[in-house]
């Protein structure tokens, strides 16, 4: 299998129809998705799964979830983001997660599966909302 949904290197690059087209627009006119956005909800999957028990993996190891003493908007399993003094944490998992994680509505973040997750967070994305 080639690099980008099957077709080589070149042969994405030599699309006829599509040549003079940059590589984000030729992706979405081939109804590819591009790799940060495929590590985004990859990421999100994988949030998905150690907040809802699913990993064996505690929780409180990566995330602190933020204070509920007061209601918050959208859902009941949002993500304190801390202070980083140092630009190499930003890029953790359990940093670069929280933005999108803290933006998702309560409806994909309460799914009961997690094929329902993925079902309700592509339906989400696809709704042209950007995470």
């Amino acid at each position: 299998m080639g690099p980008i949904g099957g077709l080589s290197a070149r042969q994405f690059n030599s699309c006829l129809p599509h040549r003079e087209k940059k590589r984000r627009e030729r992706l979405r006119v081939l109804g590819l998705t591009t790799l940060e956005t495929q590590r985004l909800q990859g990421d999100l999957i994988e949030t998905y799964k150690i907040l809802h028990g699913k990993e064996d993996i505690d929780h409180h190891q990566l995330f602190e979830l933020m204070s509920n003493g007061h209601k918050l908007r959208g859902h009941d399993l949002k993500l304190y983001k801390q202070y980083n003094r140092l630009n190499i944490r930003k890029h953790f998992f359990s940093q670069r997660v929280i933005d999108a994680w803290n933006q998702l509505p309560s409806s994909v973040v309460d799914a009961a599966s997690i094929n329902s997750f993925k079902r309700n967070l592509d339906f989400w994305k696809d709704m042209g909302i950007k995470s």
